[in-house]
């Protein structure tokens, strides 16, 4: 019988804890306020260390496309193009004091085979190394991907002329040039 009690007992005391209410505490007090010393003994606060400076990065993405840069189904780049090379890249290699990486990927429109345009866009990419190179850039540092057509920038599906497709898809004859790099 005793066990038998303990238990109940058990029993009943587990469960009034589980239903009783939390005590309520107290209300915060306000924080005492201090007054300050007088001016002689207060100490001079150490000013903040200045934040590390950020280091430059001569980084930047270029992208040249339409005309500017190649023709339809060629892979020479024009004379505006080897101006705008030397004006915007060129111009930002000179301002890293290392060059990381060059990345250049070459692009053509859709119309074609998928080899065709493969093929033809790692020749684009080929052409922008080969004037940076001629300009004085690491050629082993400037990497070249194909991209073919498989990133169009610009959809044209409701032209059904040929001339006026190819105009459409001038955007996506392109070639984009990332540099990465500490700037100087």
């Amino acid at each position: 019988m005793n066990k038998l009690t303990l238990a109940v007992g058990s029993a009943v005391l587990l469960a009034s804890c589980a239903t009783a209410p939390e005590p309520q505490s107290a209300p915060a007090a306000a924080p005492l306020s201090l007054p300050l010393p007088p001016p002689a003994q207060r100490q001079a606060a150490a000013p903040a260390p200045a934040p590390a400076p950020v280091p430059k990065r001569c980084d930047a993405t270029v992208t040249f496309q339409n005309e500017e840069v190649f023709a339809f189904m060629k892979s020479e780049l024009t004379p505006a193009a080897k101006t705008r090379l030397d004006r915007d890249v060129i111009a930002k290699l000179v301002t890293c004091s290392q060059i990381e990486a060059v990345v250049i990927e070459g692009h053509t429109d859709r119309m074609g085979s998928h080899k065709y345009n493969q093929k033809l866009s790692e020749r684009r990419a080929e052409s922008v190394k080969a004037h940076l190179v001629s300009k004085g850039t690491d050629g082993d540092k400037i990497e070249t991907l194909g991209m073919g057509k498989t990133v169009p920038a610009k959809f044209c599906p409701d032209i059904k002329g040929r001339s006026e497709l190819i105009a459409c898809l001038a955007p996506n004859r392109r070639a984009i040039v990332s540099i990465k790099g500490p700037g100087r």
